[in-house]
């Protein structure tokens, strides 16, 4: 019996193993011998314990013959930095890792990954050790820039706290499943709902809400879509699809669904049913609505038939059988030589002349229900995933009973994730809150899902992440929130003190003409000439006739058409005073809103007036005072009085918001009017460039989308980031806040000429 061996003895044996490593690894590194030996003394010198110093000698030498010799001995101090901030375990994998990193991205990519390494060490401590263990199954499912800002954003969405960040790296919260899976570089959900909502609805006529796949749902529904009554659950992606499969999938996937929602008119009872019945009730019901589907769209059967790529071959278990039935049912040119699959396949056929009947679905999956059971072949529901993939799990097919917990359950957990757009032909009655308080433009923009105790969740927006370039998706939760009133008379009367400026600013505006450009025809004079005019002038000339002289044509903007949203920051840093002492700067935002809403409102200008402040990413609040088509009436001027300043300023998500009111606008022209009295900042944000650019890339995206932005900073020091975000051109900053007043209406008639 060989004996244990002592602490002594096995310390002893680790010496030796550490040596052999050295000596071994100077054959990598010649030529900097020198420099390899001292990286190892100082390891092992350095008293951390362990195998750091013998993993380090053991890989290194295999690390710089896939990146280089340099990186390997830089590694020695991150693998230092590693035991001193993270701990002896994350210092003995690191050299592992970073092995099979540089394997996966090559030398021109590893230093990338040791840098964020070191970003880590300070950033997540904590977290280095289950990264680093991580790492294989990261780089499975996405690249090196994929995997830096799925890291990046668990630290963001932790908010400091460690526990929180272990949870999400170790892939225990729900949430960081899903970023992992859009950081993965496929077509996804979000990338392909714009699109099909109208494919949906030009195929079906109708177009029911499309939610992504709730995070903690199985395994199997995440991997599948499916439908609940009128509301379609889509995956996050179509895993280990290539793009132009995943977009077609999403396409077969939607068309699918809305062929059951077209054709089976009920749900089948569960009753008794064993698992494999119901799924191959299931599975012929797909067949039934399909091939009913074909009838009203035979071009469909280009989309569908491309996936069901089941053969006759290997053992035929449960799940290839199914497979198999299923495109013998779909595909006509498909034959296959197992007699159950072909019973299946006949019986349909047989049934050709009833597939309006949807009874013949349950018919016919009885009967070849038992035929499975005679044939001693398994079923193994909890595996099971039905094929080929554009097809549904068929949940929403069943009659669960109306106590059944695992139906509601899923309810629950489709309602949880849900964002329910509302549509311009939405016709269902208004919520509470919408009896409260009807904002005109929230058709087709606004996600209404969770009423909160003091706001109703209305949209989540992305947020542009700088060190990532890449945008995170449904980072910011915008809540829009019920004005409080304040007395109405109080601005009323700020406006009566400035009626003569009021009046020549409504004057001023009157006469700019902001609309598309008439060409008037015919004209005296003019710009160029018209040439139908020229033409008669010549044939009266040739007949004998006095022709006309006017014979020129001219551009000319006749009148106004320009619709403008005017967006206030009402931070916490808006209720300081001004220099006289007496108003604060929302006090003055205030009044210079009243002045310019006046005008406008007298010019008959399209106008909205929003404030916004927030508190952290999942609340950024947003409070109508005027939507566009209401008036300009005592009830907003009540709102403007009853404005409190508050919390801090996560601009870009807030402008964004209001994009979105002004896409609707059919106007010529579309402004964003920002008063602000600093740059973006938040409490869950320590980089302060990181909102910044933020701000910028929404900026950038406003004016893709035709909408021009203006800024007006109230303080000098955010001169510099407000003029990064909106263009050096389209920001200007005031030292002296009281001059907001006269400034503001001013600057609206500079941005309508």
């Amino acid at each position: 019996m060989n004996e244990p061996l002592s602490p002594s003895s096995l310390e002893e044996r680790r010496k030796a193993t550490f040596a052999e490593a050295v000596r071994d690894g100077a054959v990598v590194f010649a030529g900097r011998e020198d420099a390899w030996n001292a990286a190892c003394r100082r390891l092992a010198g350095a008293g951390y314990g362990g195998r750091v110093a013998e993993n380090y000698a053991r890989f290194a030498p295999q690390f710089a013959k896939l990146a280089s010799a340099t990186q390997a001995l830089s590694l020695a101090g991150v693998v230092s930095s590693t035991a001193i901030r993270a701990g002896r375990a994350a210092a003995e994998q690191l050299p592992d890792a970073a092995m099979a990193v540089a394997g996966k991205v090559g030398p021109e990519r590893t230093d990338q990954w040791l840098r964020l390494v070191e970003w880590l060490l300070s950033a997540a401590p904590e977290s280095v050790a289950i990264l680093l263990g991580a790492m294989p199954g990261l780089f499975a499912e996405s690249d090196l820039d994929g995997v830096e800002a799925w890291i990046r954003i668990g630290v963001r969405a932790a908010d400091g706290d460690p526990e929180r960040r272990q949870r999400f790296f170790r892939l225990e919260d729900a949430d960081s499943r899903r970023w992992l899976q859009r950081q993965s570089g496929q077509v996804g959900f979000l990338d392909m709902e714009s699109r099909l909502k109208p494919f949906l609805a030009a195929l079906w006529g109708d177009a029911p809400p499309l939610r992504e796949t709730p995070p903690n749902a199985p395994p199997a529904a995440r991997r599948r879509s499916g439908f609940d009554g009128s509301v379609v659950r889509l995956p996050t992606t179509f895993q280990g699809f290539p793009p132009p499969d995943s977009e077609k999938l999403y396409r077969a996937a939607v068309a699918h669904i809305g062929a059951h929602l077209e054709f089976s008119r009920d749900r089948f009872p569960l009753g008794g049913l064993k698992p494999a019945q119901v799924a191959l009730v299931s599975l012929i019901e797909d067949a039934r609505v399909e091939r009913l589907a074909l009838r009203e769209l035979p071009g469909l059967a280009r989309l569908f038939l491309p996936f069901h790529t089941a053969k006759p071959t290997g053992t035929a278990t449960a799940p290839s059988l199914f497979a198999r039935l299923a495109r013998a049912l779909a595909d006509p040119a498909y034959d296959d030589p197992d007699p159950w699959v072909r019973k299946g396949r006949d019986a349909f056929a047989a049934a050709a002349g009833e597939f309006e009947d949807q009874r013949i679905s349950r018919r016919i999956g009885d009967l070849l229900g038992n035929d499975l059971g005679q044939m001693r072949v398994q079923f193994d529901p909890k595996n099971y995933v039905v094929q080929p993939p554009y097809r549904d799990d068929n949940m929403g097919l069943w009659d669960f009973g109306e106590d059944d917990p695992a139906e509601k359950a899923e309810a629950e957990e489709v309602l949880s994730s849900a964002n329910f757009r509302m549509e311009e032909d939405d016709k269902r009655p208004p919520d509470r809150v919408e009896q409260e308080w009807q904002p005109e433009n929230a058709s087709g923009r606004a996600h209404l899902t969770v009423q909160e105790a003091d706001g109703v969740l209305v949209a989540r927006y992305p947020e542009f992440d700088y060190m990532t370039g890449r945008n995170q998706a449904d980072w910011t939760s915008v809540k829009e929130y019920i004005p409080g009133l304040g007395p109405a008379r109080s601005v009323a009367r700020l406006r009566e003190e400035r009626a003569g400026f009021a009046n020549r600013l409504t004057t001023l505006i009157r006469s700019a003409r902001v609309s598309r450009a008439e060409r008037l025809r015919r004209q005296p004079e003019g710009e160029f000439l018209d040439l139908d005019a020229c033409i008669d002038a010549v044939i009266s000339r040739r007949i004998g006739e006095n022709p006309g002289t006017r014979i020129h044509a001219r551009y000319e903007r006749r009148n106004r058409d320009l619709s403008t949203l005017l967006l206030l920051d009402i931070s916490q840093s808006t209720a300081a005073r001004v220099r006289n002492g007496g108003q604060t700067v929302l006090d003055v935002e205030r009044q210079a809103a009243a002045l310019l809403s006046q005008a406008m409102a007298e010019l008959g200008d399209p106008f909205a007036v929003a404030a916004f402040c927030s508190d952290k990413r999942e609340d950024v609040r947003y409070l109508r005072l005027k939507d566009f088509g209401s008036p300009f009436d005592a009830l907003t001027e009540a709102r403007l009085a009853g404005l409190e300043s508050g919390l801090s300023t996560r601009l870009g998500a807030a402008m964004r918001h209001a994009g979105q009111d002004l896409a609707l606008r059919k106007t010529y022209r579309r402004l964003l009017l920002v008063v602000t009295d600093g740059e973006p900042s938040d409490i869950d944000v320590e980089d302060r460039k990181y909102l910044v650019e933020d701000a910028r890339k929404a900026v950038q995206r406003l004016n893709r989308m035709a909408i021009d932005t203006f800024c007006v900073g109230l303080d000098s020091d955010a001169d510099s980031s407000l003029g990064r975000i909106f263009g050096e051109h389209n920001a200007i900053t005031i030292s002296a806040v009281e001059r907001l007043t006269q400034l503001l209406p001013k600057l609206y008639l500079r941005m309508s000429r």
